[in-house]
């Protein structure tokens, strides 16, 4: 995985992550994902463009990643909504807000169905 894609994978589950406030147990998964990459730069990255104004880092974060998601085949940005679903199901539930955000992002990447037949397994 280059380094794009692994800033591409952090900074989606860390905007999903924080669009309702930052867990315990979200703090861990993305803890977890950064090693499995050895991501720890990447993160960084990721955190400090949220950070930078939490309050629009969702609509950043989508201008950013539909620039460079638009480029990636079907079949990687299917991979991509089925992540952030994994990931936020961990929980054992997914916000609707949290939700609100993977279908405009699903919709943006012309994967919505794919994210559909996720919610419907």
């Amino acid at each position: 995985m280059t380094s794009e894609e692994k800033r591409v994978y952090l900074l989606l589950k860390a905007v999903i992550f924080h669009y309702h406030g930052l867990d315990e147990q979200e703090k861990i998964d993305l803890e977890t994902a950064t090693e499995r990459l050895q991501a720890r730069e990447e993160l960084k990255w990721a955190m400090e463009f949220i950070e930078k104004d939490q309050v629009t880092s969702f609509e950043r974060a989508r201008a950013f990643l539909n620039d460079i998601i638009r480029d990636y085949t079907r079949e990687k940005r299917e991979q991509l909504i089925q992540m952030v679903w994994e990931s936020n199901n961990l929980k054992g539930y997914v916000t609707e807000m949290e939700a609100t955000a993977m279908i405009r992002l699903a919709r943006d990447w012309n994967v919505e169905q794919a994210l559909v037949d996720l919610v419907l397994k």
